[in-house]
């Protein structure tokens, strides 16, 4: 048993590059979870500022001077960010306030359409199985609401945090826009000397982190404002705010669309009942979901790491818990930073050093 256990050890960690790759995993994650929080403005400005980068080293390359095009892709971040601030998130907070007050009639109504499968359905539906499930739905729906308003209350206190997040944010962002390179040259001061494993994971990583970060970004855009209009167009109740959600639900692969479908259809039905407009607004839905699955995220993600759907689910379930939303977010690029990692490692037939 030790032989095979020293065996082991000496092919995977014989290797100077492992150790330094093995050490560099171990540091960083460490400083994310010991201090994220307190890192989590610098965190979410890197992320701005690497996805902004791309903008920045277009107009380089187009002989525009760098600060120049520094300027201009952070004042037309600021821009965009003012107008989503201003323009759309007033609406969907009026939205959202207008679907939580209106909650109990719809779900008076709800009731009454449920009521009406026994009539249509005696064979399969029951009177006493609909009271069950409106039992059931009522009582959770109950703690649901009770968990809501309680977490809504605990986050009032964080109006600071958010007018922090709003100074330190975009100033971040325009240094780590301007100042990347002597940035980069000051932190390679530290790095050993063996790191042949970390360089091509780096490297690797720079590619699929940009490409599925700017592409879920796009996707995100695309099917927001798809959504949102074809619901104005069917004069869907909520449009903004249902079709935001459903660019959002692309975040989750597999489970977001399925997530998102429950208060999309239960709006549209408690609207219009069992009717035409709901069977269009459910066809049309079914369409978006569709082309996004087909065509969209084939098309923005063709250069992307292939990885197995239960790959992505276990990625989705493990890194959403230890991050919330954004493990859930960058749940594909942390597993294709897995598969990388694991690629890199040296073992004793890759011995060499740069």
């Amino acid at each position: 048993m030790q032989n095979v256990l020293n065996s082991w050890l000496n092919k995977y960690f014989s290797d100077p590059d492992g150790l330094i790759l093995l050490l560099s995993v171990f540091f960083f994650w460490a400083v994310l979870t010991t201090m994220g929080n307190m890192l989590a403005p610098a965190l979410v400005a890197l992320v701005l500022a690497y996805l902004l980068d791309r903008a920045v080293h277009g107009l380089d390359r187009c002989k525009v001077p760098h600060s120049l095009s520094v300027w201009i892709v952070f004042l037309l971040f600021l821009g965009l960010s003012l107008v989503g601030i201003v323009g759309i998130l007033p609406v969907l907070i009026k939205q959202a306030h207008n679907f939580i007050h209106e909650l109990p009639q719809m779900l008076d109504k709800g009731q009454k359409l449920l009521m009406q499968l026994p009539e249509r359905y005696p064979d399969y539906v029951s009177i006493d199985q609909i009271g069950q499930v409106m039992a059931g739905f009522q009582k959770h729906g109950t703690q649901l609401g009770k968990w809501f308003l309680q977490h809504a209350l605990s986050t009032i206190p964080n109006a600071i945090i958010v007018m922090v997040y709003a100074i330190l944010v975009p100033m971040l962002v325009f240094f780590f826009l301007k100042d990347k390179g002597p940035i980069i040259r000051w932190l390679s001061r530290f790095t050993p000397k063996h790191k042949r494993a970390v360089y091509q994971v780096g490297s690797e990583m720079n590619v699929q982190i940009g490409n599925y970060v700017r592409g879920k970004i796009i996707e995100i855009f695309i099917v927001s404002v798809v959504s949102c209009i074809v619901f104005f167009a069917m004069d869907l109740r909520y449009a903004m705010l249902l079709g935001i959600l459903v660019g959002l639900s692309t975040i989750i692969p597999y489970i977001g669309a399925v997530v998102v479908t429950i208060p999309v259809m239960l709006v549209a039905i408690l609207q219009w009942g069992w009717t035409a407009p709901f069977a269009y607004i459910t066809i049309a839905y079914t369409i978006i979901l569709t082309l996004d699955a087909n065509i969209l995220v084939p098309l923005l993600f063709s250069e992307a790491v292939s990885l197995h759907p239960v790959a992505i689910i276990l990625a989705v379930l493990v890194f959403g818990g230890l991050w919330g939303f954004w493990g859930v977010f960058f749940a594909i690029p942390l597993a294709s930073l897995v598969k990388a990692i694991i690629n890199a490692w040296p073992t004793q037939t890759h011995t060499g050093h740069p």
